[in-house]
């Protein structure tokens, strides 16, 4: 013979039987035909008599089938084993958020205000200077992580708890006073550092001893009065109201952006859901638990709680817009951080404090 048929191999073409395939799955073996020694030109016919086979469709393996792919060894293919199928991915609740989680710590928070408020009066101002303290840490150490800027802790926590304890046994003027101090503290407790990026650090400190411990210090000052634990209730529902009409009405009716750059989900109808569900609550409860209250005054006060609420809430948002985080922490499941829930009750609490002063007294 002028030429040598090349001699087949692979699996079929051995001695020894072939290993039995796993159950469920078919292998499959493709023969070629060994060239001769001398391939032939690019473009010219192949040899007469050889075996033409045509080029497999290139199409993904069926689930479940191996996949070959070319081997060493001519005229053999190596199976590749099967890729389980790609499992689907969990839908995400609306906003990122999970939403068993975030109903379960919200639950459990309100038992824990409940109970400090109705058990123990003084229990709750624990419980304020708690959410005080954890703020502070928050915010100082996004500030510390995402801009370097260096906040005292130390000074900012010893003097939040000050601001909040003054304020309940002593008055807003006491609480002014310890606001002032802790400006201070900061100022020198600073000095321990460098002196480059000095104005911006205790500019910070000061800002952060303003914005968590100052504006809580109302809500102490709420707790203190006769009916303290009633006007706390108004305070938190009128401003819960706030946020769920704005979540429920915007979700379902929402057509216009209040604010895109800042918060591209908040919406003009959501903001108007808020206000008028954060009316109506306020005009229930200031007629049924505050003393001498009635329900005109329930409406100003829940109206302007629902604005104050929403400014809080995007006063945050450009907060951790300016830091690129979405959340100031990961203290509450399905919430984010303390700052998180605290961000629309901050700036809401000296206004309702306010109203109820003017209409039924402090």
């Amino acid at each position: 013979m002028a030429r040598e048929a090349g001699r087949l191999s692979g699996p079929l073409f051995r001695d020894e039987q072939p290993e039995a395939a796993p159950p469920g799955v078919t292998e499959t073996v493709v023969l070629r035909a060994i060239p001769d020694d001398t391939a032939p030109a690019p473009g010219s016919p192949p040899h007469p008599g050889a075996p033409v086979h045509p080029a497999p469709p290139l199409s993904h393996p069926a689930a479940g089938h191996p996949h070959f792919v070319p081997s060493s060894h001519p005229g053999q293919e190596t199976p590749v084993a099967a890729q389980p199928d790609p499992q689907p991915q969990p839908r995400k609740q609306r906003g990122g958020r999970n939403l068993q989680a975030a109903i379960g710590v919200g639950v459990g928070l309100g038992a824990v205000i409940v109970a400090s408020l109705f058990v123990v009066k003084a229990l709750f101002l624990v419980v304020v200077m708690a959410a005080v303290a954890v703020g502070i840490w928050e915010l100082t150490s996004r500030l510390a992580e995402r801009k370097q800027i260096k906040a005292p802790l130390i000074p900012l926590v010893v003097g939040g708890i000050a601001m909040v304890a003054t304020g309940y046994w002593s008055g807003v003027q006491w609480a002014a006073a310890s606001l002032a101090l802790t400006g201070l503290a900061v100022m020198v407790w600073r000095m321990a550092e460098p002196p480059e990026d000095y104005l911006r650090d205790i500019t910070a400190g000061v800002f952060t001893a303003f914005y968590v411990p100052f504006l809580a210090t109302f809500v102490a000052m709420m707790l203190a009065a006769d009916d303290g634990p009633q006007r706390i209730v108004l305070f938190l529902i009128v401003t819960i109201c706030s946020d769920t009409g704005a979540y429920a009405v915007g979700y379902k009716f929402g057509r216009t952006k209040l604010a895109p750059t800042i918060s591209p989900g908040k919406t003009r109808e959501g903001l108007a859901g808020g206000i008028a569900l954060s009316m109506l609550a306020g005009a229930v409860l200031m007629q049924l638990i505050i003393d001498d209250g009635s329900w005109w005054q329930g409406l100003i006060l829940g109206g302007c709680a629902a604005v104050t609420a929403t400014l809080g809430d995007l006063g945050e948002s450009m907060i951790k817009r300016d830091l690129g985080i979405k959340d100031m922490g990961t203290l509450l499941p399905g919430h984010g951080g303390i700052m998180d829930r605290l961000d629309s009750l901050l700036p809401t609490a000296p206004v309702v404090w306010l109203l109820l002063a003017a209409f039924v007294g402090s």
